[in-house]
């Protein structure tokens, strides 16, 4: 591999892990190389809702996103599940991140973050000027928001306020779908979704009427004491107006009855297995050596994850379901992400959850360093698809960590 090499991870699509489909271990494409084509057969019962592609070259990874190599993928047909959201007026919003010129890495941490931008339009540090949404006044409406970025977190939140010195009224925010699951029954109103890294949410909101200013933000999100600083933003003020174009696109009709969503609570784990996070700091006397990342099966030892592995680090029967436990032991946030399948948030540190939808990738807070038990997630992992069989990763999709080392591999064996 080299900075010059790429490939392409089509994020949270059950396609099967093989080249000119969905492989990232053994597919590179370099610039001499004739035209590569990827082809891609959805099945049936593929959830529809929003999804992402990006490049996924171990080593390089972040720094490809960095740079905008992403782009949003949207499976039609999330109307028939949740008819709310037929025939409104739909906006996909896009957000990355890019290195702060002139900033060093240490100071990013500490200090501003990554710059950031909203469907390429730019706010960057240190004026953060934010994007303008011009909307019509006073209307229901369809957002699809992907974190495309490659290290930032944004906790989202839409409000309101008499002048644009005082948008401080957090507004509703109807969830209505999650890493392109949909939560086939509506959930009660919140007013903040967080996204890490590589995460999405679809969600209904209102438009604010004429004479009411709007901002969409992102709150204040404690990473931790070595996490990179993810500070409060103004992503974009939002204006009401009689003369604003409408939304770029409208969701079809639909006349379709609501289902009542199933998840994975009835289906019986074949296995428990435990993982962790952990880190191995930079060396302060020693800055040239640069910071390993890890994430262990427990009882293993903890190894910066090669290309050149010759055994998975997991191996699962296709066909069956697995609870896995995922530890943070490091002083940072970080956000499981794995490849190919989704899976079922059962409970976080060690309490029941109510999670309304299946997803792809979920942050795990920080460890204080202090406290005897780490923050950790249950999630029921589904092996079920029937294109699954095969090796592929499962990764911290901050890819700063992820090329740094802490990812893994697992090798699905077809049925018997």
């Amino acid at each position: 591999m080299t900075a010059a090499s790429t490939n392409l991870h089509f994020h949270g699509l059950s396609i099967p892990p093989t080249c000119h489909q969905d492989d990232t271990l053994r597919t590179l494409v370099s610039p001499s190389d004739p035209a590569f084509e990827y082809r891609i057969k959805l099945a049936p019962d593929q959830s529809p809702g929003l999804y992402w592609y990006h490049p996924h070259p171990h080593g390089y990874t972040e720094e490809q996103v960095l740079g905008g190599a992403s782009g949003a993928l949207i499976i039609e047909g999330i109307e028939r599940l949740r008819p709310d959201v037929a025939g409104l007026p739909e906006r996909v919003l896009v957000l990355r991140d890019q290195i702060i010129p002139g900033v060093a890495e240490s100071d990013e941490d500490s200090g501003p973050g990554k710059d950031i931008s909203l469907n390429f339009v730019p706010i960057l540090f240190p004026v953060y000027r934010p994007a303008e949404m011009d909307v019509l006044p006073d209307k229901r409406e369809f957002w699809r928001v992907l974190n495309a970025s490659a290290d930032t977190y944004f906790d989202l939140q839409v409000r309101y306020g008499p002048t644009i010195q005082d948008v401080i009224d957090p507004q509703p925010l109807v969830l209505v779908a999650l890493d392109g699951v949909a939560v086939a029954k509506p959930t009660s109103a919140i007013s903040h979704i967080l996204l890490a890294p590589g995460a999405r949410a679809e969600f209904l909101v209102s438009t604010p009427p004429l004479g009411v200013f709007a901002q969409l933000v992102s709150l204040k999100y404690d990473t931790g004491p070595d996490g990179e600083t993810s500070p409060y933003r103004v992503i974009a003020n939002i204006r009401g107006s009689a003369s604003a174009p409408r939304a770029p696109s409208a969701m079809p009709a639909s006349a379709a009855t609501p289902q009542s969503f199933t998840g994975l609570e009835a289906v019986t784990p074949a296995q428990q297995r435990k993982l962790y996070f952990s880190e191995d700091r930079q060396d302060l006397k020693d800055p040239t050596k640069p910071a390993q990342y890890f994430i262990t099966v427990e009882g293993e030892t903890p190894k910066v994850f090669g290309m050149d592995f010759k055994k998975p680090d997991l191996t699962v029967l296709q066909g069956t379901v697995e609870d896995w436990t995922i530890e943070n032991r490091a002083r940072e946030a970080h956000s499981f992400h794995i490849h190919q399948l989704h899976f079922q948030l059962l409970d976080r540190d060690g309490k029941p959850v109510n999670e309304p939808a299946l997803r792809d990738t979920i942050d795990i807070p920080y460890w204080d360093g202090v406290s005897a038990r780490y923050p950790s997630v249950r999630l029921r992992m589904d092996f079920r698809g029937k294109d699954i069989a095969g090796t592929f990763v499962f990764h911290c999709h901050i890819l700063e960590h992820e090329d740094g080392g802490m990812m893994g591999s697992i090798e699905v064996l077809p049925a018997r």
